[in-house]
């Protein structure tokens, strides 16, 4: 006879679903919109899987009102999706453009008045291509752009929202973008990668600043992507490889937002920040949002110049992306906020994963897997949750399938399923399941 145990999350725990512009947006070039670098990226032969795009993606730009209604019927109470900067500067010379803010006000209007509280992030990803032509990330002058940029928006929206997120995900933004050249812009020079993570945590503070010279209610913090790592074996040689990764792919990004300073690593990355600048640009941030899906196993590798180790693949646990499903890394990270940064407020901003999704009779897609990761990883946030760990809300990744970076359509993370040829949405089992929860303010395990 099995037994059902109820874990209770607090009375004002915060459950709601994420997305993102240019991956659900569409709309590419309409009301003045101008193209971004991911628009540019997905026109170079061999980037995207099967040649795709976000020019329609899931359409939402003419449909928010229909995707609301899902988000209602869902029942959360947050929304948290981004900025097209494109959409509000679509040149150097139209800032702002009204009918891209005009179309963020009417999001706005439309969630507030179905109770569900909006919570935006500035920047994810979609820099306007006529900034990257002037250098983007590595160009220093961004500051000042993103300064002007931010202010414009939150003249518009801060009488409204309340919350908000600075930058998503600085690493994949500098390492995958300028570093590796597997996502926009695309290029392969460590220098420059170098350059754009530097002025990405430079603008975090000095867009809080100018934030808050506007409305002193707002609730600020910005997100980071974080992998939970662990050594092959317990070898001296695996733990410090391991370490070294998690400072590189972690610390180099949560420590100078957090702390005002860097890891030791930064000493052998041949980086040289200017710390004073750093620490004068430095704001004591509301919260801290982490993005988390996977693990990742390292063992030291001398021939790899970089860091001295190497990622070991996993075979077996993962979901379609490849990623091993490892829901104590997630109670690992958490427990490191409490440990590590002051106990500083933490929003899980996203979670989630792709799955084969396997469609019945009726046309209802059983994504038992998914309710099995997103289950798993819920309770491991209890676990932290009960160790003390100031964690604050949960955000599912994503609310639709929706347009998935380099790997295009071909992976899906919605607890909506979309047609992307009718545009059709139609919920999951995972989204009736994660009603329940959002529901009962409890996850129910057997």
């Amino acid at each position: 006879m099995s037994t059902e145990l109820k874990l209770n999350f607090p009375p004002n725990f915060v459950w709601g679903v994420a997305t993102s512009a240019y991956q659900i947006e569409g709309a590419w070039n309409e009301d003045g919109r101008t193209p971004s670098i991911w628009d540019h990226y997905c026109r170079i032969p061999g980037a995207i899987a099967n040649g795709e795009s976000g020019d329609i993606a899931c359409d939402h730009y003419h449909r928010y009102q229909e995707d609301i209604a899902l988000m209602r019927e869902l029942g959360v109470k947050a929304y948290r999706f981004s900025i097209s900067w494109p959409r509000i500067f679509p040149s150097p010379e139209q800032r702002p453009n009204p009918k891209g803010l005009a179309f963020y006000q009417r999001l706005v209007e439309a969630l507030l008045a179905v109770g569900i509280t909006p919570w935006i992030t500035l920047y994810h990803y979609d820099l306007p291509l006529w900034l990257h032509k002037l250098g983007g990330w590595t160009n220093k002058r961004i500051l000042d752009e993103f300064e002007s940029y931010t202010q414009t928006v939150v003249k518009a929206l801060g009488d409204r929202v309340k919350n908000w997120f600075i930058i998503n995900e600085p690493r994949p933004i500098a390492w995958l973008g300028y570093g590796q050249g597997v996502h926009a812009p695309g290029q392969r020079d460590y220098e420059a990668f170098l350059k754009a993570a530097w002025h990405l945590q430079l603008t975090v503070g000095k867009a809080s600043q100018a934030m808050r010279s506007l409305y002193r209610d707002l609730v600020i913090g910005t997100v980071v992507d974080l992998t939970a790592f662990e050594p092959l074996t317990s070898s001296p040689e695996d733990c410090a490889a391991c370490d070294r990764f998690d400072q590189f792919y972690n610390r180099f990004y949560l420590d100078p937002t957090l702390k005002g300073e860097y890891p030791p690593l930064i000493e052998s990355l041949g980086f040289e920040p200017d710390v004073t600048e750093l620490k004068q640009s430095f704001q004591k941030l509301d919260f801290i949002g982490i993005n988390y899906y996977f693990r990742q196993v390292v063992a030291a590798d001398q021939k790899a110049s970089l860091l001295q180790g190497s990622f070991i693949q996993e075979t077996s646990g993962l979901t379609e992306m490849g990623w091993k499903i490892y829901p104590a890394g997630l109670t690992k990270l958490l427990m490191r906020f409490k440990t590590e940064y002051n106990n500083i407020p933490v929003y899980i901003t996203e979670n989630g994963a792709a799955f084969q999704d396997l469609v019945d009779k009726e046309g209802m897609v059983q994504d038992e897997d998914r309710i099995a990761y997103l289950r798993d990883h819920l309770a491991a946030a209890h676990t932290a949750l009960r160790e003390g760990v100031n964690l604050k809300g949960y955000f599912v990744w994503s609310l639709l399938d929706n347009f998935e970076w380099s790997r295009g359509y071909s992976k899906r993370f919605g607890l909506v399923s979309v047609d992307f040829q009718s545009q059709k949405r139609k919920p999951k089992k995972s989204f009736y399941w994660y009603q329940e929860i959002i529901a009962a303010n409890t996850l129910k395990l057997i």
